[in-house]
């Protein structure tokens, strides 16, 4: 099977991870793979590649300066993708988010080649620009099938393109030695650790918030927070002006994470909207005991609430305090939840949404 991945670029982040994988799965079952990406030649995939796999950055990763000027770009992308997918000549296109998936419908437009869209985020969380959210109106009913990640996107879209819909989670990546019912590197420092793109979308500004509610109740415990982004000073200002400063770390990007939760106690998912969180899941995989807010859309599929993990209502910085502070002092239900939390790595398991991947490729090309 030869297949062409396309997203915009495959820096740090849970799209890219995913189609890293997805793409190192089949380019390990002797699929001719290549991923196309708008980045420019000297940029390197943060998470890696099989090195069978076809890497094709295409240099088209500019920035707009006007409404004119972002027409013109995606223009040129439209031009350089279908040129790139005619000379990869793959038997089934797959695109990654959202705007990127408009460009794809109209680069294969007229060639004949079978594309899937995959839906990253959800869009009642209005990220995206107007503009965008017509656009995807427009060419989604184009493309051969559409995957969201959960049923609760399916509502946003028309029953033209619901029908022609799957819903497949993101596969988890399973640590290669799971911990058993949470147990911690010996040592560790009580830690709650939380990890995304330093961006509002991830809510860190609201878990500072709650964690400052905790923690002079809590002397011994610190917070790590994992990633990088735009919000970096933001954020150290406010545990400055919270007073945490000497017990917030903001920690940078890692390779490693399953390296990092094993030294954590504590997972915190603090996300005003996700799509569908890998590195909750992965947390749970690797016996972290979960505590999320129930945002739209993800966390309510993967956590069921009490037994695996917690939910607290969206942005109840108070109420996700509550919890941190139960949780900070009672090990005993911490290792419980850490318990069941592994479960996720079969619910989710990379063979079981492979094959639902498989599945939609086979039906399109039929």
């Amino acid at each position: 099977m030869r297949l062409t991945l396309v997203i915009s670029g495959l820096s740090s982040g849970g799209a890219e991870r995913v189609l890293s994988t997805m793409a190192n799965y089949w380019a390990a079952r002797d699929w001719i793979i290549t991923v196309l990406t708008w980045e420019g030649q000297g940029k390197r995939p943060f998470y890696p590649l099989d090195p069978r796999v076809i890497y094709r950055p295409l240099g088209l990763e500019v920035a707009s300066t006007n409404s004119l000027h972002a027409l013109l770009n995606n223009a040129r992308r439209v031009v350089a993708l279908r040129r790139a997918i005619e000379i990869t000549a793959p038997q089934v296109v797959i695109s990654f988010g959202d705007s990127t998936n408009v460009v794809s419908v109209a680069a294969v437009t007229g060639l004949g080649v079978p594309l899937i869209v995959s839906e990253r985020v959800d869009p009642r969380a209005g990220g995206a620009p107007r503009v965008w959210d017509r656009l995807r109106r427009w060419t989604y009913p184009h493309a051969s099938r559409v995957v969201v990640q959960t049923q609760d996107v399916l509502p946003c879209f028309s029953a033209r393109v619901r029908r022609r819909s799957r819903i497949i989670p993101n596969p988890v990546s399973v640590p290669p030695n799971p911990c058993s019912c949470a147990g911690r590197v010996e040592g560790s420092e009580p830690t709650v650790l939380s990890m995304g793109r330093l961006v509002p979308q991830k809510g860190f500004d609201m878990l500072l918030d709650a964690f400052a509610q905790v923690a002079l109740r809590n002397p011994n415990w610190k917070l790590d927070i994992w990633g990088e982004g735009p919000s970096r000073s933001a954020l150290e200002a406010r545990a400055r002006a919270l007073g945490l400063e000497d017990r917030v770390h903001l920690c940078g990007r890692t390779q490693q994470p399953f390296d990092v939760m094993r030294r954590a106690s504590l997972f915190v998912l603090s996300s005003r909207f996700e799509g569908f969180p890998n590195v909750l899941c992965e947390a749970m995989a690797c016996g972290l005991p979960a505590v999320s807010f129930d945002c739209m859309s993800g966390p309510r599929d993967i956590i069921r609430h009490g037994v695996n993990g917690i939910l607290v209502p969206p942005g109840d910085v108070t109420g996700l305090a509550t919890v941190l502070d139960r949780l900070m002092t009672d090990a005993k239900e911490r290792d419980l939840l850490g318990c069941r939390a592994t479960g996720v790595a079969e619910r989710f398991g990379l063979d079981t949404v492979m094959t639902k991947w498989q599945e939609i490729i086979r039906e399109v090309v039929q």
